[in-house]
């Protein structure tokens, strides 16, 4: 007799699938049971009720009586036959074992980063292990908890992928090219044993070197430094060991796309936690700040000159992090339609030509090279520029002449290339400084030639914490 389930199923589909079901019955053979699952053995070959069935949910409604069990088999069984419908979606999973479901999603144990702004690298995680893929130098980083299996079994150094154990016992840095700011930020560098130089803009890792906790190292010498977990260098030619990982946060496009790159370094140090709450911190400042630059009282915004001087040569910057800070600060950049050439400083036709473009600028940044930047003075960029103390320019009468070289390290070294990278928001808060002052703000990076303003000379005694302690990135405030 039959049960009320199947009478409603029967009735639902009606004449279809009854003449689906009494053509699908005659190539029906026999069944058997493997493993605990029914098994269809059709002529298309053996295929488990598992396997049929696994996309529905309606167990309990098959259960209720034999007949229903036979239909539900019998329909999984034609699925591609039958055009979905409710009941096709509904009662297929009816037989499927409880000890046959799908196994759940295996969970990453301990805190993960999302890259969100950076473009130059991505991170993927395991149960045991990390990946990092860089566009930097095109490789991908296999990251290994050092408690797993895999560590002691796997290694890779090829021109695709190496594999490195973390967190790392201790690692080296090319400080020539690199910021150890991030170092600091997540509260590693104790465990930094090796600098290619001791010309850095930062107290601590300074004060390090002097107590003997880092080491210098040649940066040609692989085999020294094949003695650390891991060296990071920027410089990708110089990639010669199997440790060696490429660390290029300074080629990113924006400001907190190069901030970002402190997850890039929690990864190798388990330290994702950290990474993410520092990051975290910088964004929300930054994007406060930005948008309380955009909502300065000014009829238009003040017109800004990033230039530089190189071998005789005037040129106007145009690197695309140095324009987001003028944007997010509230200002404008030069039209890059009138200064897309260079100026030769001893032809005067080029000069009158420079000349009336920087008569349209309010805020000049001056970005030339300084060996000895104490050195360089506004009698320093009025030769080069070729103008007199007096002259009409509105930079010049208004005071408005800066240098990103307000703090140095050893050997002329600027922090610009260091804690500015990793703390943009302390950027972007000088430059809404220089372009609305107010007189009640101190600049950090910038320096006011115009008004003989010095530098900043770091050195290991201005450390006041100890290595072992992360270094507290500063909120600047913000309504």
């Amino acid at each position: 007799m039959r049960c009320r389930q199947c009478q409603f199923m029967h009735s639902q589909e009606s004449h279809r699938f009854r003449a689906v079901t009494r053509r699908a019955s005659q190539r029906v053979c026999h069944s058997r049971t493997v493993t605990g699952s029914r098994v269809f053995v059709l002529s298309a070959g053996a295929i488990t009720i598992h396997e049929l069935v696994r996309h529905s949910r309606a167990m309990a409604v098959a259960r209720s009586c034999s007949c229903c069990l036979q239909v539900v088999l019998l329909w999984a069984a034609l699925w591609p036959a039958l055009s979905p419908s409710p009941w096709t979606v509904a009662l297929a999973a009816a037989a499927v074992p409880a000890k046959l479901k799908a196994a759940p999603v295996p969970v990453v144990p301990g805190p993960v980063s999302r890259v969100e702004d950076a473009r130059m690298f991505q991170i993927y995680y395991g149960q045991s292990f990390k990946v990092i893929k860089n566009s930097g130098d095109g490789k991908s980083y296999l990251l290994m908890q050092n408690t797993s299996k895999m560590a002691s079994k796997t290694k890779y150094c090829t021109g695709r992928i190496k594999s490195f154990i973390i967190p790392l016992a201790n690692f080296s840095v090319d400080t020539t090219a690199s910021p150890v700011s991030f170092f600091e930020l997540l509260g590693v560098l104790e465990n930094l044993k090796g600098i290619t130089s001791n010309q850095v803009a930062s107290q601590c890792v300074l004060q390090s070197y002097t107590s003997g906790n880092t080491q210098i190292v040649n940066r040609t010498d692989a085999q020294t430094l094949s003695q650390f977990s891991a060296q990071f260098i920027s410089n990708i030619d110089e990639d010669k060991g199997c440790n060696f990982a490429v660390y290029v946060p300074l080629e990113e496009d924006a400001p907190l796309q190069r901030a970002e790159w402190i997850k890039y370094l929690g990864t190798f140090t388990n330290a994702e936690d950290r990474a993410n709450a520092v990051y975290d911190a910088i964004k929300r400042n930054y994007l406060c700040l930005s948008k309380a630059a955009a909502n300065l009282s000014t009829t238009f915004k003040p017109i800004v000159a990033w230039i530089e001087y190189t071998q005789g040569m005037w040129t106007f910057v145009k690197e695309s992090y140095a324009l987001q800070y003028v944007t997010d600060a509230g200002a404008e950049i030069v039209d890059a339609t009138i200064t897309n050439k260079r100026f030769n400083s001893s032809d005067s036709e080029d000069m009158d030509n420079f000349h009336a473009i920087l008569c349209t600028v309010d805020v000049v940044i001056d970005q030339t090279y300084a060996l000895e930047p104490a050195e360089y003075k506004l009698s320093t960029f009025l030769e080069n520029i070729n103008v007199s103390h007096d002259s009409c320019f509105s930079f010049v009468s208004n005071r408005s002449i800066w240098r990103f070289d307000k703090r140095i390290g050893a050997s002329g070294t600027l922090d610009w290339y260091d804690g500015a990278i990793s703390q943009p928001q302390l950027v972007l808060g000088d430059l809404i400084e220089v372009f609305f002052p107010t007189g009640n703000y101190t600049t950090i990076y910038f320096r006011n030639l115009a008004k003989e303003e010095g530098v900043t000379e770091i050195g290991p005694e201005m450390c006041t914490r100890s290595i072992s302690e992360p270094m507290e990135p500063i909120t600047l405030p913000c309504q």
